[in-house]
């Protein structure tokens, strides 16, 4: 399995070439980088020409770039709206693409090989509507993404409209082959349990989020810091046709001392 660490570790920083050697020192063979522009300042293109200098002198991968939550800096805390595709205005699901669109023109300078998307927030139903959005959604971003080489992987959520069960319906009625699921092994817990939602994603499975939790909240602890059954998973994942990348995804409200995050990371991937 492809070893691929999420830079969400480092989310009150700003991303640079120091913090992506410590993914190195990990082992990460790759990195996810999130679109926060507190973080990674996707319409900076000082920002994105750094990265993208360093990308091209080092073997670390840009594995894929995890699509922005918020438009703004503070992740939403002054009042900005959510990035959502499913929203019941148009414009606001106009809003969201857009600024998917925005980071993903990042792509263009960084060869980020896969964008992980979000469809909606944790409170969305499961309707009609949301299939329609969904659907749409994606087929708007993949036609997008496409020509940048990019492949889009579609993340379960906490949602009543992103369980395993309703992402297949969504990728099956829009004929979506080229779409692949990340599936967070975190949020599987709080809901179908993560054995489960691996036999039921199976092959669609493109990447997975690493984390752990107590079963009730999203916590996005270190692996076996919550009470998910880590041997069942990589039994799980290893029987399945083409193993995933797994990406390591650590809040960065840990507070983990820096020095011991090299072996911390090395530890948690080993675990698959």
């Amino acid at each position: 399995m492809l070893r691929v660490l999420s830079t969400h570790l480092f989310l009150n920083q700003r991303l640079h070439p120091g913090l992506l050697e410590v993914a190195c020192r990990g082992g990460a063979q790759g990195v996810e980088v999130f679109a926060a522009r507190q973080h990674f300042d996707y319409t900076s293109r000082e920002h994105v020409g750094e990265l993208a200098s360093w990308f091209g002198e080092n073997s670390l991968e840009p594995f894929s770039l995890h699509a922005p939550m918020f438009p703004d800096r503070e992740m939403g805390r002054a009042g900005a709206p959510a990035v959502n595709v499913l929203h019941p205005e148009k414009s606001r699901r106009i809003d969201a693409m857009d600024e998917i669109k925005r980071a993903l023109e990042s792509a263009e300078r960084i060869p980020f090989k896969n964008l992980v998307v979000h469809l909606g927030e944790n409170n969305d139903q499961w309707s009609p509507r949301s299939i329609e959005y969904g659907m749409t959604a994606l087929e708007h971003l993949g036609a997008f993404a496409h020509p940048l080489g990019v492949k889009l992987l579609v993340e379960n959520l906490l949602s009543e409209a992103t369980t395993p069960e309703h992402l297949l319906t969504i990728l099956d009625m829009g004929h979506l082959q080229n779409v692949s699921v990340c599936l967070d092994l975190g949020h599987a817990h709080i809901g179908p349990g993560a054995t489960e939602a691996i036999a039921t994603l199976a092959n669609r499975i493109g990447s997975v989020h690493m984390h752990d939790n107590h079963g009730t909240k999203d916590e996005h602890l270190w692996p076996r810091d919550g009470t998910i059954d880590w041997p069942a998973v990589a039994k799980a994942l290893g029987e399945l046709a083409a193993p995933p990348a797994a990406v390591l995804e650590i809040s960065h409200t840990l507070s983990d001392p820096p020095p011991t995050l090299p072996d911390r990371i090395k530890k948690a991937f080993d675990l698959l």
